[in-house]
């Protein structure tokens, strides 16, 4: 495993917003500059949700790229590649799903989350199950060592780590290791025995933690084992041997709840979003457009910023100063909507305008993005190629 690699991706189903801004890309420019950064445009997974809609996905892939660059996405210390360009994600997608249990997919809260949320589209296909396993390739092909995230993405993660130690016990044992496991087992008693393998059997299929836990506790009780036997026990309900793919960590970034023009959070499906690439015309017409308190009818009615929408804008781009001024004037009816509006309406400019003259400079040039895409695919197909020799050999198609 790389210690120091760092994986992050983002489907191309649209135009990039200050959610994706505040939410991802913040954490992503931070992270360029710790990390061996890998950043990858997700086409695949557009295809998850979107195999049906006409969508240009050449032209939201170069569009999104240019956004990342705009925002300050460095290509000369960060690796950014689009995931069809690497087909070594497909193939070891397919090999994954050869060893990982249907009810694995099937308990991730997202699944039945997205149905619903998404019911207008037909889900109920094999992508759509499959797309957190094609997440796990994402990782592993990189041996990734930490991968940034929200909370709610965690099962994600698990998922990942599930299906590294379940290839590694499958594929990455030493050789005549089941034996020795099963004489190691045999020396701990009839009853201690059973109860391992139970243990060990529920972890395994069931990916129950608590299991994994109990066992372990286990193994250290028993005084007639070896340190070795103890060892090579752990390793027989984890996937002992040589560990093929490494198991990821999850990196939890700070959640940054980018509200939307009408308060709930910011998001495409909820048609409230501010593009990065809005012009100011657009930004200040959508702002003043933005629902206010509803107790406010008329200008000399007093509000209470709590209930309203702009406030929590203000949160994200005003200083103490101006928010304190919000708070009193609104309150006390000395400022009108209007007025408490224009703070948040120059600060979006401000942070959108340099963001925008880069956007200008790149779509000038799309050979200079395109050969950014190039150059970024390649070397981490060069990665995912390695990842896969190992694969291949482990799973003995090597030939």
């Amino acid at each position: 495993m790389n210690e120091s690699r760092v994986l992050s991706g983002m489907r191309p189903t649209g135009r990039l917003h200050l959610g994706h801004y505040h939410g991802v890309l913040q954490n992503w420019l931070a992270l360029q500059n710790e990390y061996d950064s890998y950043f990858f445009v997700a086409d695949y997974h557009a295809l998850t949700t979107h195999y049906a809609d006409k969508i240009d996905l050449e032209s939201n892939v170069m569009e999104m790229v240019v956004d990342w660059l705009a925002a300050g996405i460095n290509p000369k210390t960060t690796t950014i590649f689009v995931q069809s360009k690497v087909p070594e994600h497909a193939e070891l997608h397919l090999l994954l799903s050869m060893s990982t249990p249907l009810r694995w997919l099937e308990r991730i809260p997202s699944y039945k989350d997205q149905q619903f949320k998404l019911k207008t589209k037909d889900l109920s296909t094999y992508g759509f199950l499959g797309y957190p396993l094609l997440q796990s390739a994402d990782i592993l092909i990189y041996k990734a060592h930490l991968v940034p995230i929200g909370e709610d993405q965690m099962p994600h993660v698990e998922l990942t780590r599930e299906v590294a130690r379940r290839f590694n016990y499958i594929y990455g044992r030493e050789a005549g290791f089941e034996e020795k496991a099963e004489v190691a087992i045999s020396k701990m008693g009839k009853k201690q025995a059973k109860s391992y393998r139970s243990l060990r059997k529920t972890y395994q299929e069931m990916g129950n933690g608590e299991a994994l836990i109990k066992a372990k506790a286990l193994l250290q009780q028993q005084q007639n084992l070896t340190l070795s036997d103890q060892e090579r026990l752990s390793g027989y309900i984890e996937g002992g041997g040589k560990i093929i793919l490494p198991e990821p960590e999850a990196l939890l970034t700070k959640a940054a709840k980018m509200p939307g023009l009408d308060g709930q959070k910011m998001s495409k499906s909820y048609k409230n979003t501010i593009s990065l690439r809005d012009t100011e015309p657009e930004i200040e017409n959508k702002i003043k457009r933005m629902p206010t308190d509803p107790a406010r009818v008329k200008i000399t009615d007093p509000g209470n910023p709590e209930k309203c929408p702009v406030w929590q804008l203000h949160q994200v781009y005003s200083d103490k100063m101006t928010c304190d001024w919000v708070v009193a004037g609104c309150s006390s009816a000395k400022i009108g909507c209007v007025e408490c509006k224009q703070p948040v309406i120059k600060a979006i400019k401000s942070e959108l305008a340099p963001m925008q003259e880069c956007v200008a400079k790149y779509q000038s040039d799309p050979e200079l993005v395109k050969q950014i895409i190039f150059e970024g695919s390649k070397k981490a197909r060069n990665v995912a190629k390695e990842t896969m020799a190992e694969v291949r050999e482990a799973m003995k198609i090597g030939y």
